[in-house]
């Protein structure tokens, strides 16, 4: 059951993050710093704590009570990831919402499932999967083969960029909204926000040990109801 919903809610978030950016183009008076940090207030600082109070009883306190290093290397690649989010709205800005987002959260697709993997190649740690153990296992050459398609996606999508940056120039477009269009700047802004986008995947593993907390604090009061679904939030 909890792997339905983890595919439910996995749904959930990707059809979130692909259309989040719709209602901006609605903000016609608006610059785009003053819309993105509106936004950001609600994604970043109001929504997170409110999530995490509904679903997990005393997240404060296990916060309050984990390990400075601990929380130190969490913020880190929260800030990271948090850069990540900031160049992603100047990829959709420089590429458009369709280009951007595709480009952007394919690398991210990406650079998310590989980092980690050879990080760990290096750096062994029981539980973690390092790319070697995905090229000598079938699940994980299935998950390889799955990346090799998204950047055969990312390849065409940035070719169909580049299509479009012509048929503009040859058109002699001159309508505002395709003013900020630049797909070099473009393309160069969606490779570093997927890559500092990745670091998400860091970051829950360093604050792994507030998860496991909150999973050892709510089996004690569900006994026999197994992992606690909610405990990374």
């Amino acid at each position: 059951m909890q792997v339905i919903f983890g595919v439910i809610f996995h749904f959930i978030g990707g059809f979130a993050s692909g259309s989040f950016y719709i209602p901006y183009k609605k903000v016609k008076g608006w610059a785009w710093e003053s819309y993105w940090i509106v936004g950001g207030i609600f994604s970043w600082l109001l929504v997170p704590p409110l999530a995490a109070w509904l679903t997990i009883p005393g997240f404060a306190d296990i916060i309050a009570t984990t390990n400075g290093k601990i929380l130190l290397l969490t913020y880190f690649f929260g800030a990271l990831w948090g850069i990540g989010g900031l160049t992603y709205g100047l990829g959709v800005r420089y590429l458009g919402v369709s280009l951007g987002s595709s480009i952007i959260l394919g690398l991210c697709s990406v650079f998310g499932a590989l980092i980690p993997s050879i990080y760990y190649n290096f750096n062994p740690k029981a539980g973690k999967d390092s790319l070697t153990d995905m090229l000598n296992s079938h699940w994980g050459q299935m998950v390889l083969l799955g990346l090799a398609i998204c950047v055969v996606g990312i390849i065409v999508c940035g070719k169909a960029g580049g299509m479009k940056e012509k048929d503009l120039i040859a058109a002699g477009k001159a309508d505002p909204s395709n003013n900020e269009y630049k797909i070099g700047l473009g393309l160069i802004v969606s490779i570093i926000s997927g890559i500092l986008s990745a670091c998400f995947a860091f970051g829950i593993d360093a604050g792994k040990e507030m998860a496991n907390t909150a999973n050892e604090i709510w089996k004690s009061t569900h006994p026999g109801q197994g992992e606690f679904l909610f405990r990374t939030m």
